[in-house]
């Protein structure tokens, strides 16, 4: 399976975005409201300059206290992205996010993001992928 197959079957809701210089405490807030786990830190909403998880938000605070939540997202922020692109395989992209301890991963053409994966949503195609080929295993040997 591929990042595209992936992508196609998740729910158009589109990327998350929110500008270089939004506060951690509106990025709180956005994740919480939208019930995500992560936001692509963007100029434009399709160049990446970096993500921000809800764990990059939690160290924060647990290092600073609550002051921290009136720093910028690009105090916070990872800068340094891993990302994929809509041909990649499934497993290749799983294990650069188990690899590289992260659950989010934008996918690029070019420098242009056409989208963001989660660790959950290539788990999930993965076993439906296993799903499938254990349904015609099964087929094959009763004979279907």
């Amino acid at each position: 399976m591929h990042v595209q197959q992936i992508l196609k079957s998740k729910s158009d809701d589109g990327v998350v975005t929110v500008p270089p210089g939004t506060s951690l405490a509106k990025a709180a807030e956005i994740l919480s409201t939208r019930r995500i786990g992560a936001l692509i830190v963007s100029p434009d909403g399709k160049r990446v300059h970096g993500i921000l998880s809800e764990r990059d938000i939690v160290r924060e605070l647990g290092r600073r206290g609550v002051a921290c939540m009136a720093d910028t997202v690009d105090s916070v922020m990872t800068a340094s992205i891993t990302s994929c692109r809509r041909d990649d395989k499934a497993d290749e992209v799983l294990q650069k996010m188990t690899d590289g301890r992260f659950r989010h991963m934008p996918v690029l053409e070019g420098d242009q993001m056409v989208g963001l994966i989660s660790i959950g949503d290539v788990v999930k195609a993965r076993l439906m992928e296993l799903s499938m080929e254990k349904d015609a295993l099964e087929g094959m040997i009763k004979g279907f």
